[in-house]
């Protein structure tokens, strides 16, 4: 006979956990906050470049890798999605976070089909990928997506 274990207390007891680490709030909320400051930094670090072309031509190696490989490199977004799921918290903060993650991803995926696969660029975007970018311009996502989780958080 094949032994399968009992899943249901697995997951009754992960469960159990989760709700015990989420009870001390302003702990997790400074906690959470402070590991997405992290990873938007690990971003930050992946994605700096000179140009907006630089930016999208190294998000174009890992996408040509997997797109899979393309996303593992945005961990602040899945962050985020395991901080909406273990606190229960889906507030217009959280919204409007989750929303502009998803814009960005999806914007850069289409700038990578528009510039690498269909080499189908408008003079006007052609312009805009060869402008200088500012080094604090990456530090953008630093600078708003933490205050957001920690208002989603706190309300």
């Amino acid at each position: 006979m094949l032994f399968l274990p009992n899943y249901d207390s697995l997951i009754a007891c992960c469960v159990d956990f989760i709700q015990k680490w989420v009870k001390s709030r302003m702990e997790n909320v400074l906690l959470f906050t402070a590991i997405l400051v992290m990873l938007e930094l690990f971003e930050v670090y992946m994605q700096r470049a000179d140009t907006l072309y630089g930016v999208m031509e190294k998000l174009y190696v890992w996408y040509s890798k997997s797109i899979f490989a393309f996303f593992l490199i945005h961990p602040a977004f899945y962050f985020t999605l395991f901080v909406v799921i273990v606190t229960d918290v889906l507030n217009i903060y959280m919204i409007l976070l989750l929303a502009i993650k998803i814009f960005d991803l999806f914007y850069k995926i289409e700038l990578i089909k528009k510039i690498f696969i269909q080499q189908n660029v408008p003079s006007e975007l052609a312009a805009m990928l060869e402008w200088k970018i500012p080094q604090w311009f990456f530090l953008m996502g630093v600078g708003l997506y933490p205050p957001l989780l920690f208002y989603a958080l706190m309300g």
